[in-house]
C-alpha cells in the first residue's frame, strides 16, 4: 500500500496486486490490478467492514473520487471502500490500441482478451480479498450495471467471499443470449426515442436535417474519426441516463453554423459528438461488449455481432428509410457495431481482434443457475423500471431465480441512479440490508 492521500472528508490509499492472467494457470503470466481504498477521515484505524465496488462497463475503470462525493459519502459512513480498476482498465495493466499490439497478432490479442470477462474479474477480486482480509474475511459487494453482472458471477462461483451483495441496475438475464439481449433492447430504445421527441419535438426536424446531410457526406471529427449517419444515430447511447435527453437536445441545438460556403456542421457539434462517440477512454467496452453475454450452455455459437445481425428486424432504425418515409430518425442505444471499428481511431487497430472475439465459440458459462437458486448470501437490488440498458423483464426474472434476493423496483431514476441520486439509492439498499426498509 502506498502513502495515503487526503481529500476533503476522506483518506485515499493505493493498492497494486499481481494476479495471474489466466487463473487456471496461477504460475503463468502475471498482470497488475489496481484498487483505491477510500475511508472517511478520522476512521483510518477503525475496524470497519470492507465494501468492494465493481464499476459498470465492460472496460470501465472505477470513478476517481473528489472528497465525499456522490454515493461514496454514504458508503464511507460505515464501510472501508475499495474501488477496483477491473483488469485492463485505469491503472491496472492497460489493454488498448497502444498496448495490445505488444501481444502479437490479432489472434494472440483475442486470446489474451478472452481472460477479461466477469469470471476473471471475480477471481481477481477473490485473490485481493484474501490478501486484504484473510481467508476467512468477507466483504460487501456493490455492483453497478456490468458490476452487477459480475456480482451474479461472484454469487455463482465464490459466494463464500461475500457478506452481502448490493446491485444497482445490473441483474442480467441468466439465460439470455446476445441476440436475445438486443431483440429486447431495440424496442426499449425506440421508447426512449419517442420520449425524447415528445420532450423536444423540434428535434425531429433537427435530427432529420443532420442525418440527411451525413447520408450524403459523412463528416470528419476532430480526432480523425468519421461521423456517418449510423454514428450519428449511435449518440442515442446517452438517452439511457437521467439527463441524456437534455444533452442530446443541446447537442442538436448547436449542430449548424454558417460558413463561407453556406451552412455546415459546427465544430462545437462535431467536438460534442466525438466526446460521446469515442472509445479512447474505454476501448474494452466496445471490444468485449457482446462477449459478456457469451455462455456455452445458452448459445454455444459465436455472439457474431448480434446487435448488427438483429438490427434489420427493426427497420424503424434505418435512417435512410426514415428520411424517405418522412418519419423521425431513431437513435440507437447500447449497441456495438462492427463499423465502429472503422470510424473510431481508438478502435481501428483492434478491428480484427474484435472480429475474432465476435467469432469465438464455446464461451464458458458466467452464471450457475442451480447455485444461484440455492444462494444464501443476502442480495439487495435496485431495478430501474425504465432502464434502457438492462432489460427489466430479465432483471425481475433473475430476481426470482436468485435465492435470498430482494428487489426494489423504481422509476425515480434511470440507469445512472447510483451516480446521480446523491447516495439515496445506496442508502435505500443499505436500509433493506439492515431491515429498516
Amino acid at each position: 500500500m502506498s502513502a495515503v492521500i487526503r481529500q476533503p472528508g476522506v483518506v485515499l490509499a493505493d493498492h497494486l496486486f499481481q494476479v495471474p492472467l489466466d487463473h487456471d494457470v496461477p504460475g503463468g503470466e502475471q498482470i497488475e490490478v489496481y484498487a483505491r481504498e477510500v475511508i472517511a477521515a478520522g476512521k483510518e484505524n477503525a475496524e470497519l467492514p470492507w465494501l468492494l465496488y465493481l464499476q459498470g462497463g465492460p472496460g470501465g475503470r472505477a470513478g476517481r473520487p473528489v472528497g465525499r462525493d456522490g454515493w461514496l459519502d454514504r458508503a464511507v459512513e460505515e464501510y472501508r471502500v475499495l474501488l477496483l480498476d477491473q483488469r485492463g482498465t485505469g491503472r491496472s495493466t492497460p489493454a488498448n490500441r497502444q498496448t495490445l499490439p505488444l501481444r502479437g497478432s490479432a489472434a494472440q490479442q483475442a486470446d489474451y482478451l478472452s481472460h477479461f470477462r466477469a469470471d476473471s474479474i471475480v477471481r481477481d477480486a477473490e485473490l485481493i480479498r484474501r490478501r486484504l482480509l484473510g481467508d476467512q474475511g468477507r466483504w460487501t459487494l456493490l455492483g453497478q450495471s456490468f458490476g452487477g453482472f459480475c456480482t451474479l458471477t461472484y454469487l455463482s462461483f465464490a459466494p463464500e467471499g461475500l457478506r452481502e451483495a448490493l446491485v444497482t441496475g445490473g441483474l442480467a438475464g441468466l439465460r439470455s443470449s446476445a441476440a436475445d439481449v438486443y431483440r429486447a433492447a431495440y424496442p426499449r430504445v425506440a421508447r426512449k426515442n419517442a420520449a425524447h421527441y415528445a420532450r423536444y419535438p423540434q428535434d425531429v426536424e433537427a435530427a432529420r436535417r443532420v442525418a440527411e446531410h451525413l447520408l450524403a457526406a459523412p463528416a470528419e471529427l476532430p480526432d480523425g474519426g468519421t461521423l456517418t449517419v449510423e454514428a450519428f444515430q449511435a449518440l442515442g447511447l446517452i438517452l439511457g441516463s437521467g439527463n441524456g435527453s437534455d444533452l442530446l437536445h443541446y447537442l442538436l441545438e448547436d449542430a449548424w453554423v454558417r460558413g463561407s460556403a453556406g451552412p455546415e456542421l459546427s465544430d462545437t457539434f462535431l467536438a460534442g459528438a466525438q466526446s460521446k462517440l469515442s472509445f479512447a477512454e474505454g476501448p474494452l467496452y466496445a471490444v468485449l461488449h457482446e462477449s459478456i453475454y457469451g455462455q456455452r450452455s445458452v448459445d454455444p455459437g459465436p455472439t457474431g455481432w448480434a446487435a448488427e445481425r438483429v438490427r434489420p428486424e427493426f427497420p424503424e432504425f434505418d435512417a435512410a428509410k426514415a428520411l424517405a418515409d418522412g418519419v423521425p430518425v431513431r437513435f440507437t442505444g447500447e449497441m456495438i457495431y462492427p463499423w465502429m471499428f472503422d470510424t473510431d481511431p481508438a478502435l481501428r487497430p483492434l478491428r480484427e481482434t474484435a472480429d475474432l472475439l465476435a467469432r469465438r465459440t464455446d464461451w464458458p458459462d458466467l452464471y450457475a443457475p442451480d447455485a444461484l437458486a440455492a444462494n444464501q448470501v443476502p442480495v439487495f437490488a435496485a431495478v430501474y423500471h425504465d432502464d434502457m440498458y438492462v432489460d427489466t423483464a430479465d432483471s425481475l426474472a433473475t430476481a426470482d431465480a436468485v435465492g435470498g434476493l430482494r428487489a426494489w423496483v423504481t422509476n425515480e431514476w434511470e440507469h445512472d441512479g447510483l451516480r446521480v441520486s446523491g447516495g439515496r439509492v445506496l442508502d435505500r439498499l443499505i436500509g433493506m440490508a439492515r431491515g429498516r426498509v
